[in-house]
């Protein structure tokens, strides 16, 4: 408990700059760690880039098939017996609320990775994603440090406006990627949880790049602006449909799925104003819900919306995805949805909610066999309901 004490008053009184290397000051001494490292999950979720503390990444892991990349994905520490010594290499996950922010490894001698020691430093790494994300406030570093290449200003603007890209808790658990990564423009997802509801929402924003861009955020922030005022479903719909219409005045509009869902029932009240789709897995069964069209927001003045109701079971997967998934064109010009949606769907169904947008965003690369300009997003929501599955 003294050690962990002296971490956490360490990782508190560092620099936002220098969280790494404050770690590593600290677990050296108490922990008598020879190395101290963290791997950040890069935009695009498939790469991890070590951030040295200058905020420029000194390399990257692969996701796929390392060990710092499997204890990423299993949420579970990794050990890997240094080559030619007598050290052990722990790669510890980073995650907060079910965000996988990235892998923290701290090489320590063989008598030194006891079962306590270990449960020590999955105490620091979770304590460490949470100094992370505070310091993103005041720092660049870590943004910096995660990016394999640079970002067009659409996407700089986009990756801003994001909440995490999952989030998880005993009723339920989010997971959302959007691609291309490094280049989006209009597609958005936004999503908030209170005691009794949660809700969010699957953006189009009509157009290409920075005009996307400024469209989707001042749609998404209008929508958010309605949100926290209080009001209902149908009046943020209203609300941020009007916001759009008074400064484009109908030239541009912006196609949003809205959802809330009471925490308590599962009950859910849905507006589709627009192209983002919503399908449910139930059991081995999957199926598109589909939804009264009503009209995207910014498309007239003074539109009225009315939510639809139905009711979530718990053990139900919904997948959100935009028409750059669903429309894709194989080589033989079929679309995604028609012929591989729902096996993709199936073939991810022992996936965490926070892994399948990924998987599915590989999969729609793979049917294409081109690179597309479209943006393309996954949002996979797990629902719990009782906390018990």
């Amino acid at each position: 408990m003294t050690q962990r004490l002296e971490v956490e008053t360490a990782l508190r009184a560092a620099a936002p700059h220098a969280l790494v290397g404050a770690l590593r000051d600290v677990l050296t001494t108490a922990y008598r760690a020879t190395a101290v490292r963290l791997l950040l999950t890069d935009y695009g979720g498939t790469v991890l880039r070590s951030c040295d503390g200058s905020g420029h990444g000194a390399g990257s892991l692969s996701v796929f098939g390392s060990p710092e990349g499997r204890a990423l994905g299993s949420q579970e520490p990794r050990e890997q017996q240094v080559a030619h010594g007598d050290a052990v290499e722990h790669h510890l996950p980073v995650t907060v609320r079910g965000d996988r922010i990235g892998i923290l490894t701290v090489r320590l001698p063989d008598e030194a990775s006891t079962p306590e020691a270990v449960d020590d430093l999955r105490y620091v790494a979770d304590l460490l994603g949470r100094e992370i994300l505070v310091a993103e406030r005041d720092t660049d570093v870590y943004q910096r440090a995660r990016r394999v290449s640079r970002l067009t200003l659409a996407a700089e603007m986009q990756w801003q406006l994001l909440p995490a890209r999952a989030y998880r808790d005993a009723r339920f658990a989010l997971g959302a990627q959007l691609e291309p990564a490094y280049a989006v423009h209009g597609d958005n997802f936004d999503w908030s949880v209170d005691a009794d509801a949660l809700t969010f929402t699957v953006t189009n924003g009509m157009g290409e790049g920075i005009e996307a861009s400024l469209l989707t955020n001042l749609a998404v922030n209008a929508l958010r602006n309605a949100r926290r005022a209080g009001v209902g479903l149908a009046d943020q719909a209203a609300l941020a449909d009007q916001a759009v219409h008074d400064h484009y005045r109908g030239a541009a509009h912006v196609s949003t799925l809205l959802l809330r869902i009471e925490l308590a029932t599962g009950r859910a009240e849905a507006i589709d104003a627009g192209s983002p789709q919503m399908w449910r897995m139930r059991g081995k069964s999957v199926e598109r819900i589909a939804l009264d069209a009503q009209l995207p927001l910014g498309m007239f003045e003074e539109s009225h919306y009315t939510p639809q109701e139905f009711t979530l079971a718990p053990g139900d997967r919904l997948i959100f995805v935009s028409d750059g998934v669903y429309e894709t064109l194989s080589p033989r010009g079929e679309t995604y949805a028609e012929h591989a949606l729902s096996r993709a769907i199936h073939a991810t169904s022992l996936l965490p909610a926070a892994m399948v947008p990924r998987e599915v965003l590989r999969d729609v690369a793979d049917y294409r066999e081109a690179e597309s300009l479209d943006d393309a997003l996954v949002l996979c929501l797990d629902w719990v309901g009782d906390g018990h599955c």
